[in-house]
């Protein structure tokens, strides 16, 4: 089994060019063979790539952007389904790859605790607002008596 990335190796999208190197980057850090395929210089790839994209995953304009990821004939998909399998721990799922000896996907025990972490972040967020507020009635409080009542006072007296 091979796995085809389609890419454009004359993009003039940074955007595309740096999503392509994490694709092409991540599967040399596992050690997975594949092969590139250059949409931009060859005319049978981008037809190819193009024909072969499943309409559901097609965008709006119908024209799928690099890089777009096939395992032999079988469609895996484009960059954002590759980072979600990437963020999940199953790129070798995502790929229709057997993973090596030894490989452990992250438990979902984790993904759980990161949801309450988040929560409680956002309850933080709320508790703060009001302190903030509090502090700044002190302060209005305090300027009016600091400025001309001490300035007249001694002009007075003069």
């Amino acid at each position: 089994m091979v796995i085809k990335v389609f890419l454009a190796s004359s993009s003039g999208s940074t955007a595309i060019k740096k999503k392509q190197q994490d694709v092409l980057g991540f599967l040399e850090a596992l050690k997975i063979d594949y092969t590139q395929l250059d949409i931009a210089s060859n005319e049978e790839n981008r037809m190819w790539m193009r024909e072969n994209v499943p309409g559901e995953k097609k965008p709006t304009n119908g024209i799928p952007l690099p890089p777009q990821i096939f395992n032999e004939e079988s469609y895996c998909g484009d960059y954002e389904t590759f980072f979600e399998a990437k963020e999940d721990n199953s790129v070798y799922e995502f790929l229709g790859l057997t993973p090596p000896a030894g490989f452990k996907k992250k438990p979902p025990v984790e993904e759980e605790a990161q949801g309450e972490e988040g929560e409680e972040e956002f309850e933080r967020e709320e508790t703060e607002e009001p302190v903030v507020e509090e502090q700044e009635e002190p302060v209005s409080e305090e300027e009016p008596q600091e400025e001309p009542v001490s300035e007249e006072g001694e002009e007075a007296e003069d």
